[in-house]
């Protein structure tokens, strides 16, 4: 029993309707074929049957003729022999009549079945054509839903391939973010000399700009289009470099004072 129902569920999926209508159309086909021969089988021997029957008749007639000359010439015995023999075809030919009129009535039976077979069989083959029409469709109405809805096996073995990619595009990000992290703080060290630390690359740029401005400032100079460029700028400086500085008051017949501010001493 269990091997019978594993057996009938297989089938049952690898079974096709259209290709079980098909064949038995096809059976139908070959059952209205057989019929068919059936028919002209028979109407052989009826023609066969007629031919004989018509052979026999003519036979019959020549014997009756034959008699006649007989009795003319006086013969009596060979017109009694003659009469004889055709009695004799006259049975036979009673006989292939009754047989000409069974396979008449056989033949006239096989054609009317094999008519009513070929209207069946024209009836199958519409209503094959149409439940195949009618299967494809809902065959491929399945397949988009279960498509859309992602539970068919192409679409889910799609999906799984998009998880895949995805889980390791999200680990690969994770890895190198967790890299570059390590190597800001210098828990990993860099070998190919291309990164530093933050504050070592800030100062290095500011250098870099500072030497730059020094050596426009002393371009202009050599070409007398500014004051020689100053070393270094001078720290807490309020004023820029292009405006002039207020001249300090000085007191007559006495050395020069600086200004108090306000909360200084005396």
């Amino acid at each position: 029993m269990i091997f019978k129902s594993k057996a009938n569920k297989a089938l049952d999926k690898m079974e096709d309707p259209r290709e079980t209508l098909d064949y038995s159309y096809q059976r139908q086909l070959e059952l209205l074929q057989k019929v068919r021969r059936g028919v002209a089988d028979v109407a052989t021997s009826r023609k066969r049957v007629e031919l004989q029957i018509t052979g026999l008749e003519k036979q019959a007639q020549r014997y009756e003729e034959q008699g006649r000359k007989a009795l003319s010439v006086g013969r009596e015995d060979l017109a009694r022999e003659a009469l004889q023999r055709r009695s004799g075809l006259q049975t036979q030919m009673a006989d292939l009549k009754l047989q000409h009129d069974n396979l008449q009535a056989e033949e006239e039976k096989l054609t009317t079945a094999s008519q009513r077979l070929q209207a069946k069989v024209d009836s199958f083959r519409t209503k094959k054509e149409t439940i195949k029409a009618t299967y494809t469709a809902a065959e491929a109405q399945t397949r988009i839903n279960e498509a859309f809805s992602g539970i068919s096996e192409e679409m889910g073995d799609v999906g799984l391939a998009i998880q895949r990619a995805e889980d390791k595009t999200a680990q690969m990000q994770a890895r190198a973010g967790a890299i570059d992290e390590l190597l800001a703080s210098g828990a990993l060290d860099d070998y190919t000399g291309t990164r530093g630390d933050d504050i070592q690359a800030e100062l290095d740029r500011m250098g870099g700009g500072m030497d730059v401005e020094l050596e426009l400032a002393r371009m202009k100079s050599e070409l007398g289009q500014g004051p020689a460029p100053k070393s270094a700028i001078e720290p807490g400086q309020a004023q820029q470099q292009g405006q002039p500085q207020q001249a300090q008051p000085q007191q007559q017949g006495g050395p020069t004072q600086q200004l108090r501010q306000p909360g200084e001493g005396a």
